[in-house]
Parts: C-alpha cells; structure tokens; sequence
C-alpha cells in the first residue's frame, strides 16, 4: 500500500496507528472482503501530496518518549456510501474535522491498528509482518460494523488515516526491564460474545481507571481475569506467556487462547511460530486460571512470566499483586533465559540481522 512509502521520512523504529472512524456509521463489512480486494479500492497511482512547508527537525533519538512525536505528514482517504474511496492525500500533519454528532465521538465505532517499521543493518527500512495487522484490521471492521440499537445504524461517511512516528521504549522502566502487575477480579476488560478479540477504542479507554488503580498500588499494567475461577485474559498493552514444569515436569510454554477474550497479537503469533519451530518444549494455548499460576508459583514450577506486544515486544514480569499480596515471580533469576532467547530471535529478524519472509521490504 502506499502509505509505507512515509517510513523513509523518520529512520529508525516506527510506529504505525492506523485509524478507523466513522463520522456517522461504521465501515460496510463488503468493503473489507478480502486484503486484495481492500488495495483495489484506491491506488498509490491517484496519490495526491501536499509537502508540508514547515518542516520539524527531527527528535533526538535517546530522548524518545513513546507516541509523542510525529512526522511532518499523514495519509488520509475518504469514503462515502455515495462514493466509494475517494483519492489518497498525504498531507501535512494536522488537526482532524469532525462533526459534533461523529458516532466515534458518542458509540465509539472506529478500530485502529499499531505497526511498526524498522530500519535494518542494511539501512533498508523494512516492516514487520504487515499483513496480520490488516487481518486483524478487517475482522475489526466487520465486527464495528454489526448494528446496535441507541440509534446506531449502518455507515454513510467514514475515512482511514495514517499516522508515523519514531518511538522510544514503552515502559518508562525501559526496554527490558521488569514489570509488575495487577491482578483484580472486580475488573473485568471483556466476554465472551463480545469484542475484547479486535482492536477497537472502546476496549482501551474504560481500562484506563483500573491502570491508574494498578499505578496507585506500585504496578506498571494489569493482568485482566474472567471468571469466577479468575482466568487469566491478557496484560494491558500485552499477551501473556508462562513458562514453566508441568506436573510431570516437563517444560511448557502455556498462553491464553484465542477464545474472544484476548487480542490475538502479531508478537503473540510470531513467538508461538519460533517455539514451534525449535520444538525444544511444550507449547500450548489454553486456560490458564490464578489458582492453577499461584498453585505453581508456590510449588516452584515457575520459570519465567513475560508479555509480548508490538509496543514492548518481550517485557518479564517479576511481580503480580493478587488478592491484596504480592507474588513474586522468578522470571529475572532464571535468566529470564527464553525471554531474553525470544527478544534476540526477532529482533535480529526485525533489523535484518537474520534474514525472514516476516519483513516486508518498504524502502
């Protein structure tokens, strides 16, 4: 698609939001059949730019702050029932218009997607496994595109906007770092039958008080439960791993399944892709529940805790505060050696080091 051409104007590591909304209703689910079908509906050949005339300088790299700078343009297409996709245009970054009554505004009908791009030791500039976020992207759109009552009915107006941007580590403990998190029963981030499976805003802000509840109790994200046997869903911003000795102590990597609850990551995917391919130790998608993970803990089963997301990539947990007591984690003295494993693999796939058909070349 056209838009990876802006890659080439940050350097470095991007990131990608792409958004969706809807200025009346949602996007049709006949527009998103299919990937090929999408990229037909308007061409990198109609590409319309508008250079902006006040260029930034650009940031110091070892200041990043992750999601607070920007390039100097954005990609913007318009869509009508009327019209179909009008015209890209990569314009100046600016401001968006919208009307009082956006039902992004008041039912929250939009979905987005968070990418990123990499410049590699090659200093081709190259993305990381862009076609699963489109997927997701799709299955998003459809799914917003179901209607509710309260008035929400099928879209008439709605447009798609890039935004890029080179970005610092995640956590402000740094790339690598331990985090500790906070598991509370009384909150709860999505159901079965719901849409805690797509990449929607509406799945994001509720959980932003439960986060501040996680940072005023001395925990960086919150390890969301379901059920009254608490299963275990995801992390804030990141899928869940446990590695550890089953009962017959035999060494498994456990994750949540995709079951509707969790989003189904792209980091989340390619770590269950590695570990398959070395087929050294178990790996399985399952439910996983607090009593099973405290059961282990106490039993020194545990060997490493970690998330995986595009943001972070690998973080380990070395703490998770549940029922008022903090629990421990082992994940830092036992290495964590697959975390750290797992970080390497694709990062060294990321930047080019390892050559992969998960790197899209962009430029």
């Amino acid at each position: 698609m056209a838009t990876v051409a802006l890659c080439a104007l940050t350097g470095g590591k991007v990131s990608f939001n792409c958004n969706v909304f809807s200025k009346r209703l949602c996007l049709q689910g006949s527009l998103f059949k299919s990937c090929r079908l999408v990229s037909t509906m308007f061409k990198a050949s109609d590409m319309q730019i508008e250079l902006s005339k006040q260029p930034k300088e650009k940031p110091d790299a070892t200041k990043l702050v992750f999601g607070k700078s920007f390039s100097d343009h954005m990609l913007t297409i318009q869509w009508s029932l009327e019209k179909g996709w009008e015209k890209p245009q990569i314009k100046p970054f600016q401001n968006l218009s919208i009307h009082p009554a956006c039902s992004a505004l008041h039912y929250s009908v939009e979905l987005f997607e968070g990418l990123k791009a990499y410049r590699c030791v090659d200093k081709k500039i190259r993305m990381f496994r862009p076609m699963l976020n489109m997927e997701r992207f799709h299955r998003g759109a459809l799914r917003a595109c179901l209607p509710p009552s309260l008035g929400v009915t099928r879209s008439n107006y709605a447009m798609i906007f890039v935004i890029i941007g080179p970005v610092g580590p995640y956590f402000a403990t740094g790339s690598f770092n331990p985090v500790s998190l906070l598991a509370d029963p009384r909150f709860v981030r999505s159901w079965k039958g719901g849409v805690g499976d797509n990449k929607m805003g509406g799945n994001y802000g509720p959980t932003i008080y439960v986060q501040n509840e996680a940072a005023r109790d001395g925990c960086q994200q919150v390890l969301w439960l379901y059920g009254d046997n608490h299963e275990v869903t995801e992390v804030g911003t990141m899928n869940l791993f446990v590695f550890w000795k089953d009962k017959n102590g035999e060494e498994e990597l456990v994750t949540p399944p995709l079951d509707g609850l969790i989003l189904p990551g792209v980091t989340r995917h390619s770590l269950l892709d590695l570990a398959r391919k070395w087929g050294e130790f178990k790996v399985s998608e399952r439910k996983i529940t607090m009593g099973e993970l405290m059961t282990a803990l106490k039993e020194n089963q545990i060997l490493e805790v970690f998330g995986s997301g595009t943001a972070c990539v690998v973080c380990p947990v070395s703490r998770i505060l549940y029922h008022g007591q903090n629990h421990h984690i082992p994940t830092m003295e036992n290495g964590p050696k697959l975390a750290k494993r797992f970080l390497k693999e694709l990062t060294d796939i990321q930047y080019g080091r390892t050559p992969s058909d998960w790197m899209h070349l962009v430029v």
